[in-house]
């Protein structure tokens, strides 16, 4: 990947020669590491200028594409390589199994058995980069100690040439990727090898030789015959992009296994209309050897999926999980997370049931389950602590995903639990991280045994990430419902307070977008002998406009016990608002009730005017003198306006949120409302209320608060 200039040079060199001349010192140093541990691939790492990212410099041994998706590591990322510099050690996986338990987002991608290790190329000063290389999966679970002095010595002096380089300002270059040369048919012209090409063109099964890229280098007569491809159009291609009924993911997955794994790998493939061939792949260091064959006992093998050494049907396809991916986005709460996963990822896992699980001061606490025919078997684990022993508090507590593929392993294990069956017989504990911290653990439970191969243990640890990020974000939704419902309870009336002549009735609804949670207020304040009204809206849907609004309904309620005429509440209000030093304006509507005298008293502060609605049926909006926004003018006035409150007299005093909605004339919603009163206005208050709001509350998207305050003169 790059190269440096090397010893001296001459004054009477040119510039460009002085910088171009040089050997490839990365490609030099990797090819000579893997040598040295007889690794069959690896990669090398720089640090980008500026970034905390590793860039790939030169990868050996196998296609770019292998490692596509980490050409640019962020040093934060949980891949080995970047572990390997932030932490300034050898990192060492020892195989499938470990790789999908560490970092299941590599074995999702590769699900093959091989090793792998990760270095950071450093001085005692600074860190240049990285490097990996890997074994197939024969190799020994366990590094060797001579495999882990040649790495680590190889490293140290790659990091030392490389600082050198730094310091003399000598430049880095690109350098090619390794790749073993492709062996092409006629290139040695000796008997030998046309004794070779003669005895291959008399095998009565087909062979293909591939290069590491998956090119056909050579193939014989058979094998074009089998396909039913000339020789001529399979040179230099792909076999599954050069024949349609091979343009599978999973033959080219089958290629990368034997690549990457250097075991031999087969598959089965359906030629139409019925020939079903067999494909034997043959891997080494400089590419593959493929034999093709009339497949044997397939008679039952069109409705069935590959088996043993053929190529696995993937357990969760792209399309599913980019189909969770965006159901798991909408939703909002807990349970609505609980819902999907068993409707989505249960059934494409070959599950049964589902239990979600998560903490709460030290103590397990159970979120939510599924597919249980008894509750109790599950919920009788919601309060233990998290220093048991189960399975289900160490998966949360540890972070680290449990398979049992059977009854007799977990109780293996967890001797107690033979007390507590479940009437499953295999689980998977999948710990759900977010945010670098555990938030729960999704328990997956199966009717049979169920055996978990690494591949299949990578992509449920991949999907619990997944989980784990909507499980956060709902359990962050629902404390702050939970909180907002709180707070709006708290700052508004519990019950309306029995007045003398007059009956009174109240409905809040909160917006549906933001916090659940507005600066829409009521009130009913008796004082004096008589009683006080009030209704306003606060700008916005969320705390500030809560609190807000609580310290308005305060100071509104303390105004009118002391005694202050309305006209005056509304100034105090006004000015107190002012001194607040608040950004937000409100919108009031006060009254001053007198119903043995039959008239109420109003004052208005840009807030929409009430309806009456008389004894004889009739609604008229009542058009009141008023002041603007509290908020704004310190020295404003509220004017007041006397209206005649004969019995059985109803006033709906509301919010505009009750009102307005998108696309609907202000004056169109107003006259609807009026109808409805009309209409409905005989009703008790209470189902009055309920008729008037019935509309709002209904709305799946409420983009305002709604208050009603209801009163009926008696």
């Amino acid at each position: 990947m790059v190269g440096v200039s090397d010893g001296p040079r001459t004054a009477q060199a040119p510039a460009t020669a002085r910088t171009r001349v040089g050997r490839p010192l990365l490609s030099l140093a990797l090819a000579s590491m893997m040598d040295e541990v007889h690794a069959h691939s690896g990669a090398v790492y720089l640090l980008a200028s500026g970034e905390p990212v590793l860039e790939m410099a030169v990868m050996a041994g196998l296609p770019r594409a292998f490692a596509a998706p980490w050409e640019r590591v962020g040093l934060s990322a949980p891949i080995p390589v970047a572990e390997a510099v932030r932490e300034r050690r050898l990192v060492w996986v020892g195989g499938e199994e470990e790789m999908a338990r560490r970092y299941p987002r590599i074995a999702v991608v590769l699900p093959y058995p091989f090793a792998l290790a990760a270095l950071p190329v450093a001085t005692d000063t600074k860190v240049h980069g990285a490097i990996f290389v890997t074994w197939p999966g024969s190799h020994p679970p366990e590094l060797s100690d001579r495999e882990r002095d040649h790495l680590t010595a190889a490293c140290g002096r790659l990091a030392v040439r490389l600082e050198r380089a730094a310091d003399e300002s000598r430049p880095v270059f690109p350098e090619p990727d390794l790749l073993a040369g492709t062996a092409v048919g006629g290139a040695a012209g000796t008997l030998g090898t046309v004794e070779a090409a003669r005895m291959v063109s008399r095998l009565p099964y087909g062979l293909c030789s591939l290069d590491l890229h998956g090119r056909i280098a050579f193939a014989n007569a058979a094998a074009a015959e089998l396909i039913g491809v000339p020789v001529s159009r399979l040179l230099g291609t792909q076999l599954w992009a050069s024949v349609p009924w091979l343009n599978d993911p999973v033959y080219e997955d089958r290629y990368r296994a034997a690549l990457l794994s250097q075991q031999t790998t087969s598959f089965v493939a359906l030629r139409p209309p019925g020939d079903w061939l067999s494909f034997r792949l043959y891997p080494s260091t400089t590419g593959l050897s493929v034999r093709i064959s009339r497949a044997r006992a397939v008679a039952e093998m069109s409705r069935a999926a590959p088996q043993g050494d053929e190529a696995p049907s993937r357990l969760v396809t792209i399309s599913q999980v980019l189909s969770l991916a965006g159901a798991l986005t909408e939703a909002a709460g807990v349970e609505d997370v609980v819902q999907l996963v068993a409707d989505e990822i249960v059934p494409a896992v070959g599950g049964q049931a589902l239990v979600m699980l998560g903490s709460r001061a030290g103590r397990l606490h159970v979120l939510g389950h599924r597919g249980y025919p008894d509750p109790h078997v599950v919920e009788r684990f919601d309060g233990l602590p998290l220093t048991e022993p189960t399975p289900g508090t160490h998966a949360l507590s540890s972070g680290v995903p449990a398979f049992f593929d059977s009854r007799q392993e977990l109780e293996h294990l967890y001797p107690t639990r033979n007390a507590t069956p479940d009437g499953f017989a295999a689980w998977a504990y999948l710990p759900l991280i977010a945010s670098g911290r555990p938030v729960g653990t999704c328990v997956l439970a199966y009717a049979e045994p169920h055996p978990f191969p690494a591949d299949e243990r990578a992509v449920l640890t991949s999907l619990g990430g997944l989980i784990a990020q909507a499980l956060e974000r709902a359990m962050l939704y629902d404390a702050k419902h939970r909180l907002a419902h709180g707070l709006q309870e708290a700052l508004l009336p519990h019950s309306l307070p029995a007045l003398p002549g007059i009956h009174a009735a109240a409905r809040y609804l909160p917006a549906t977008q933001g916090m659940d949670i507005g600066g829409d207020f009521y009130d009913l304040v008796p004082s004096h002998g008589v009683a006080s009204a009030v209704i306003g809206d606060v700008q916005g849907h969320n705390v500030t406009a809560a609190g807000l609004m609580g310290q308005i309904r305060t100071a509104v309620r303390a105004y009118t016990t002391v005694g202050q005429a309305p006209q005056d509440v509304m100034s105090s209000t006004n000015r107190l608002l002012i001194d607040l030093g608040s950004d937000l304006f409100a919108s009031c509507l006060y009254l001053r009730l007198d119903p043995a005298h039959g008239r109420a008293v109003m004052a208005r502060a840009g807030h929409p005017p009430p309806l009456l609605r008389r004894p004889d049926g009739k609604v008229r909006v009542l058009d009141l003198a008023g002041g603007p926004l509290l908020g704004i003018d310190g020295s404003a006035t509220y004017p007041t306006t006397e209206v005649e409150l004969a019995p059985g007299s109803v006033l709906a005093l509301y919010t505009d949120g009750l009102i307005e909605s998108p696309g609907v004339d202000i004056e169109d919603a107003l006259a609807d409302l009026g109808r409805r009163l009309a209409e409905a206005g005989d009703l008790p208050l209470d189902a009055l209320a309920d008729e008037l709001v019935g509309q709002g509350g209904a709305a799946q998207e409420r983009i305002d608060d709604v208050a009603l305050l209801l009163l009926r003169a008696r």
